[in-house]
């Protein structure tokens, strides 16, 4: 009783919750059941029973000890998980110091250490899934039916017969030439191209093989020479000065070759984004972009192959590369570009003749108003003619009439074949409308004679007025 009274408040309620297993409550209560008065055990039991009772409460006791550390380490393990779950985002310093208490308590016992390692391993997921890696696929935008549509500008363009296709960049240089004056001249050629038509480009181009293409015959030639070499292309003067500005810089930056990167193309003076990529391409045999001049820009835009209007061509280069896959990136330039010279025209696209006018949302919108022009390969077989307004009624029969012709090719083309009756009643009647024009005219004049004849001069209040006027 005295050594039970000095146990703290908590231990007796520890005790309370504890299952009794010993041998001596077991023997106590078999004792209890078999008689009534507990007073009635011998002296003996008890002095044996007293012996017991001192080790069990020394058991209690450390029992009661393990149990009260126990207690204090679960709660401090719940206020790290409650800190670990606040600062689920916080430095990686403070992983490694959760994760060094949680091996101390797995080292203690056991099922902590699998609640430690089931928050650790939770936490790990979070963070993984917050990290935006560049493992993660976004689905990127493409516009629909596209590749249907580049197939039949393939089957458009299988013919290869466009003025790109045999008078482009790289079919105006020297092939016979060093690689240093051949990627030179691919450059030169780009340049001359900008706002000129390409077989302005390749007359050009030959003129100056013909004078010497290269760095050090360049930067020999004057200005004026030059001009004149390259002349009619657009902005022939402006080209001259950039085409010299260009080679000096080439011979004194780049030690007489061209440069193999964009960033040192777009330097030189005179020279785009699509010029350097197509030089990139054409001279150094690399893909670093698409081209994009004023064909590819119209056609992307007419079929819709920008997410939304672009305005300018370095806009629809962003657009292209943005979904077009890189194996076509250079392909697409010279696809386009005949098929924008063949077809697809900036004014009156030949619609009708496009295998794309079924799925080209801008189809037969801006098709051309006139006929095409004679011998064009894309006229109608039987073009219906509507006849002219004009004063004159006269039979017209079904005749295949050139479309190109004038007016004055087409009424002779008439009257050969009509009727001379047709003919005779034709000459009749412009003879009777000149016959009424000479009359209009001999009246016209007739009628001003007898208004000079009636002029009448003022009367004059003068006397000396009036007489004169008398007599005259």
């Amino acid at each position: 009783m005295f050594y039970s009274s000095r146990l703290s408040i908590r231990t007796v309620q520890y005790c309370s919750r504890i299952r009794m297993s010993s041998p001596y409550f077991s023997s106590r209560s078999k004792t209890s059941s078999s008689s009534a008065d507990p007073r009635s055990s011998s002296p003996t039991a008890g002095g044996g029973g007293g012996g017991g009772i001192r080790r069990l409460k020394s058991r209690m006791v450390k029992e009661v000890k393990e149990g009260v550390k126990k207690e204090e380490e679960k709660n401090m393990v719940k206020e790290e998980k409650e800190e670990y779950g606040v600062s689920n985002n916080s430095s990686q310093g403070s992983l490694l110091l959760h994760s060094s208490t949680e091996m101390k308590e797995e080292q203690r016992d056991g099922p902590t250490s699998l609640k430690s390692q089931r928050t650790q391993r939770r936490g790990h997921i979070k963070v993984e899934y917050e990290e935006e890696g560049p493992g993660i696929k976004k689905n990127k935008w493409e516009p629909p039916d596209w590749r249907r549509q580049l197939s039949f500008i393939r089957e458009m363009r299988s013919g290869r017969d466009a003025p790109v296709d045999y008078m482009g960049a790289d079919k105006c240089y020297d092939s016979q030439a060093s690689p240093e004056v051949v990627r030179y001249q691919v450059l030169v050629s780009l340049m001359l191209s900008s706002q000129t038509k390409d077989q302005v480009t390749s007359a050009a181009m030959t003129r100056l093989r013909k004078h010497g293409l290269s760095i050090e015959s360049i930067l020999r030639t004057d200005d004026d020479r030059l001009g004149k070499l390259i002349y009619p292309v657009g902005f022939w003067k402006t080209k001259v000065k950039y085409i010299k500005k260009a080679t000096e810089m080439i011979q004194q930056e780049f030690g007489g070759d061209i440069p193999n990167t964009v960033e040192g193309l777009v330097r030189l003076p005179g020279v785009g984004p699509k010029m350097a990529h197509l030089a990139m391409a054409i001279a150094w045999n690399q893909v670093s972009g698409i081209g994009v001049d004023t064909h590819v820009h119209r056609i992307s835009n007419r079929l819709g192959w920008t997410r939304s209007k672009t305005k300018n061509p370095e806009e629809t280069r962003k657009a292209l590369e943005d979904w077009l896959p890189r194996d076509l990136w250079q392909e697409i330039n010279l696809l386009l570009v005949g098929f924008g010279q063949q077809v697809c025209l900036p004014v009156g696209p030949l619609c009708s003749t496009c295998l794309n006018q079924h799925s080209c949302p801008s189809a037969h919108l801006t098709s051309p108003k006139k006929r095409p022009k004679p011998g064009s390969s894309h006229l109608p077989e039987n073009p219906k003619i509507k006849p002219e307004n004009s004063s004159r009624q006269i039979k017209e029969e079904p005749v295949n009439v050139p479309l190109g012709s004038s007016r004055s090719q087409r009424r002779g083309f008439k009257d050969d074949m009509e009727a001379p009756v047709q003919r005779k009643e034709l000459k009749e009647e412009l003879i009777e409308e000149e016959e009424g024009n000479s009359k209009r005219k001999t009246r016209g004049r007739a009628v001003k004679e007898v208004k000079e004849e009636e002029k009448v001069e003022p009367v004059s209040s003068c006397p000396r007025l009036r007489r004169r006027a008398h007599n005259r």
